[in-house]
């Protein structure tokens, strides 16, 4: 019954945010809420909420502070010069802008942190999105599928469960996977390519000013120089204008719902004249920022307590007066409160899946289905598995909790563990999408997205993602 519930609440949940009846926030606290009464357990509501919430404060405070920094950043123009240099390499043409964020997504996520990862690549890219009218469905999904495969450098956190969870190193793990996660990050690439092909046969080709003349930066039209759309003749139209708004599908769209706001506010990664730069900081800026992902590399601090050093050296070198400080932080909180109360929600929901016990029978379950004639290829098991498994639970449920008994599984018909280690980073492209991963909240938030759009979107082609790594690996010989 538990197992049936479980499921049953998982698919309520994604069917109630997928067709917008529900806010992610109001679905993530009530669904799990009825569904712990219908157990029987809802005197113990409270525990498995509190329980939740504790489990995850500390990423809730690291993703707070995380984005006062990273505001803070974008505000005094540390990520400026990035912004420029990806317009001149993209030259306004959809398909370059499509495969630039696959690209800029998988070299920020070698810091090992998704949060930071879609922060920087969103702060960079949103803008030039938004300009050229693109969907936004397709940065947010071509970023998250380029970090699930990055996720699983050792210090990205599956690969240091797996090696945990069966005693193993991690490099024995990572090392043999390179070619076939290389062949997962070429499957991302040309799933860029070819989404960003899709848009340019949408919106056509455009010319955007020189970005070396401060003063074109400010635009606000650029030239149409290919056929768009409709295949019409060259023709001047609004930069961000309705072809933002049409889907790469036909019944997707991108999610965003501030159509509304003003172009000033699009382009403030550009503005040259904003009063927020601190120009003369900028080394400052820089080697603060270096500091901060080294020391989150290194592990010398908790993650939390590096970004709230960081957040508040950053604001008192940067504004040295307070009203400045105070401007800066209520510039960020929209952000911090949707990101941290999605997180808070996200609590509700991952507490009431493991106090019931849920997620112990749906894994249970699962492994139960294996048929016995499938031992000999437990890691190709492994691998399928870790697909749905990764995407309905935490990492530290899968790779704590199923992995040691399929890895168990496993060794009865002679396959080793780190096969089977190795077979269970397949799932890590599709897993960065999940509702239980606090990190994607930062993508759809910054990007304005709607997570249903989020989701309908990416799910596919995070699974065929998946499915390359493990064939890849399978022809290499490392699972």
């Amino acid at each position: 019954m538990l197992t049936i519930l479980g499921f049953a609440m998982i698919a309520t949940f994604l069917v109630l945010i997928m067709t917008k009846k529900m806010s992610p926030i109001a679905a993530l606290v009530l669904i799990p809420a009825l569904f712990c009464v219908a157990v029987g357990k809802g005197a113990h509501l409270g525990d498995y909420v509190i329980d939740g919430v504790s489990s995850l404060a500390p990423t809730a405070a690291m993703l707070m502070f995380a984005i006062v920094y990273f505001g803070v950043m974008i505000d005094v123009g540390l990520f400026d010069p990035v912004v420029r240099g990806i317009l001149r390499f993209c030259k306004a043409d959809p398909m370059r802008v499509v495969v630039g964020t696959a690209v800029l997504a998988a070299i920020v996520s070698l810091d090992g942190d998704g949060s930071t990862t879609f922060m920087i690549t969103v702060s960079a890219m949103y803008p030039l999105y938004k300009r050229l009218g693109m969907s936004l469905v397709v940065m947010t999904g071509v970023a998250a599928m380029a970090n699930g495969v990055m996720n699983t450098v050792p210090w990205g956190g599956p690969t240091a469960r797996a090696a945990t969870a069966l005693k193993l190193d991690a490099a024995d793990i990572f090392v043999p996977m390179i070619p076939a996660l290389l062949v997962g990050l070429l499957g991302v690439l040309g799933l860029a390519y070819v989404l960003g092909l899709r848009e340019r046969r949408r919106i056509g080709a455009l010319r955007l000013p020189d970005l070396s003349d401060e003063e074109s930066i400010e635009t606000k039209e650029a030239v149409l120089v290919g056929a768009g759309a409709g295949g019409g003749r060259p023709e001047k139209r609004p930069v961000g204008g309705a072809g933002g708004t049409d889907a790469v599908d036909g019944d997707e769209n991108d999610g965003d719902e501030n159509d509304g706001d003003d172009d000033g506010d699009l382009l403030k990664g550009l503005d040259p004249n904003r009063p927020t730069l601190r120009p003369r900081l900028y080394w400052f800026n820089a080697l603060l920022t270096g500091t901060l992902i080294t020391a989150m590399i290194l592990e010398l601090l908790p993650i939390p307590v590096l970004f709230l050093l960081g957040a508040a050296l950053a604001l008192s070198v940067n504004y040295p007066r307070l009203p400045d400080q105070k401007a800066r932080i209520a510039a960020h909180a929209d952000n911090v409160l949707n990101v941290s109360g999605m997180v808070f929600a996200a609590a509700v929901f991952t507490g009431v899946l493991q106090g019931t016990g849920m997620v112990d029978s749906m894994a249970g379950w699962l492994v139960d289905t294996v048929p016995e004639g499938l031992g000999p290829h437990m890691a190709l098991v492994t691998g399928v598995l870790s697909l749905p498994l990764t995407y309905f639970m935490s990492n530290d449920g899968f790779y704590f909790g199923v992995l040691p008994v399929l890895a168990e599984a496993g060794a009865a018909h002679g396959v080793t563990p780190l096969e089977m280690a190795r077979a269970s980073l397949v799932g890590q492209p599709l897993h960065m999408s999940s509702p239980l991963v606090p990190a994607v909240y930062v993508l759809v938030g910054m990007a304005r997205v709607e997570f249903g759009d989020h989701t309908r979107f990416v799910v596919k082609w995070a699974a065929l993602t998946c499915l390359l790594i493990l064939a890849a690996g399978m022809l290499f010989g490392t699972i």
